[in-house]
């Protein structure tokens, strides 16, 4: 596509607006959920191009961002937990936004981006920013939340509906600063990260965007149950969630609360796509919109009543695949999809083609510029995640295959010994309610996937 090659050559790609958002999987009007209110969301997708099958490398937050933002799979960072930093354990590598910064850009965060907001500090022209948000940080303004806390519950309750407006609540409060630095920054080239919290947990967002939804017609999980021949690996206790008032400490959550949770969860979402709204607007408003690389990705998927479970942490296709969305501006292929197998890996080469700058040595991902160009197009082969259980000890790597099966292996961390497999046949079971690995059927494939996860990382 010689416009995109064009854009590129001629300098015209300025600036990049980055946008994570937090457990937000592709439960939107644009990846087809046509129950979910996403206007500004879709309309990005109809100016740029909605990736149908994008996977994050290990379904938990840190990791996840840490991953996407060094370029490096997360052996390689020896980073498996939500907390750790990621220049604890690769003090040198060169990030995505300090690779930006050193070529020119200012490069700043708002919100959320890493998962520690003093992460990487070498990568931003000045020091990230994130809102305290509400009562001592927990992202509560009702009396009735903040007395639960008061009384013993840890983490609050899992949902409130206040009635305020957006700015009462952290990513409100975090979207005053984007505008406000979009408005310092329309003279400068920029790489400006602008990074949403919810939906992740507590399901807390202003009163008018649970009005948006009937909850007594929202949708429970189809699959409510656990797969037919899980491992002991497969799945977790949803300890994020049981944190949480009014969740029980075992066993299944009620009817009546896994509504108010989705309830909850789309009205978040619906909250974030708002405010992205209106960051966009800004945008076009200062006349930038037609020299930014627009990106907006969720940092991996989440269960809803899915597999009897709830939250991430898995290997399983519903917490690994993630929304992406990528807009160009001038690019021909706007308001397409595309089915191309990609991995969070592939932004940081992929941004780098995009503006013009080299694509470092240690980059482990795959430029999907030629994905732009042509959107069905041949592509990658597989797409890759994992997942650490008992401590590290063991840990479960999966590989997505362009044919459309699922397959994990769960291996001895230190002697990489196989002790469980799992596969997942999507063209027959895409919501993988069986795992039909001991089925003389599936043997050829199963060696095949084994092969290919041998090669990528023992």
């Amino acid at each position: 596509m010689a416009n995109l090659r064009d854009l590129i050559k001629n300098d015209k790609i300025k600036n990049v607006l980055f946008i994570p958002v937090d457990d937000l999987r592709p439960e939107l009007g644009c990846y087809g959920n046509e129950n979910i209110v996403t206007p500004n969301i879709d309309k990005l997708a109809e100016e740029g191009m909605v990736f149908q099958r994008t996977y994050c490398q290990q379904a938990v937050c840190g990791p996840s961002r840490a991953s996407l933002l060094s370029g490096c799979r997360p052996d390689t960072i020896g980073n498996y937990k939500y907390y750790v930093r990621l220049r604890d354990h690769l003090p040198e590598v060169l990030s995505l936004p300090q690779h930006f910064k050193n070529n020119g850009y200012e490069t700043v965060s708002v919100g959320k981006v890493y998962h520690q907001l003093d992460d990487d500090p070498q990568g931003w022209s000045k020091t990230p920013y994130r809102a305290q948000g509400d009562w001592k940080g927990r992202g509560y303004l009702t009396d009735e939340a903040i007395e639960k806390i008061k009384n013993g519950a840890s983490l609050g309750p899992a949902t409130e509906a206040a009635d305020v407006e957006d700015a009462a609540y952290q990513d409100g409060q975090n979207l005053l600063s984007m505008i406000k630095e979009l408005r310092r920054l329309q003279n400068e080239k920029f790489f400006l990260a602008a990074g949403f919290s919810k939906p992740h947990l507590p399901f807390n967002a202003p009163r008018k965007y649970w009005d948006l939804y009937n909850r007594e017609e929202i949708d429970l999980a189809d699959n409510p149950f656990v797969p037919e021949g899980v491992t002991e690996y497969s799945l977790t206790n949803f300890e994020e969630l049981r944190s949480y008032f009014g969740i029980p400490d075992q066993g299944e959550v009620s009817e009546e609360k896994a509504r108010e949770l989705i309830h909850g969860y789309y009205a978040c979402v619906s909250y974030i796509d708002n405010l992205i709204g209106k960051l966009l607007n800004e945008l076009k408003r200062l006349g930038l919109r037609e020299n930014t690389v627009i990106i907006m990705w969720g940092d991996h998927g989440w269960k809803l009543g899915e597999h009897a479970s709830w939250s991430k942490h898995t290997n399983f296709e519903i917490d690994t695949r993630v929304p992406l969305i990528v807009s160009v501006p001038g690019m021909e292929n706007k308001g397409c999809e595309t089915k191309a197998l990609t991995e969070f890996v592939d932004i940081y080469p992929s941004l780098c083609e995009l503006c013009g700058l080299d694509i470092p040595e240690h980059a482990a991902g795959k430029s999907f510029v030629p994905v732009l160009e042509k959107p069905d197009r041949d592509w990658k082969q597989a797409a890759y995640s994992q997942y650490p259980r008992k401590g590290g000890e063991v840990m479960g790597y999966s590989v997505k295959t362009d044919d459309n099966y699922r397959y994990t292996e769960w291996q001895d961390f230190s002697s990489s010994e196989v002790l469980a497999r799992e596969l997942y046949d999507h063209n027959n079971d895409p919501q993988e309610n069986v795992n039909v690995v001991k089925k003389k059927k599936y043997e050829e494939i199963v060696q095949k996937c084994s092969k290919i996860i041998k090669e990528k990382f023992n």
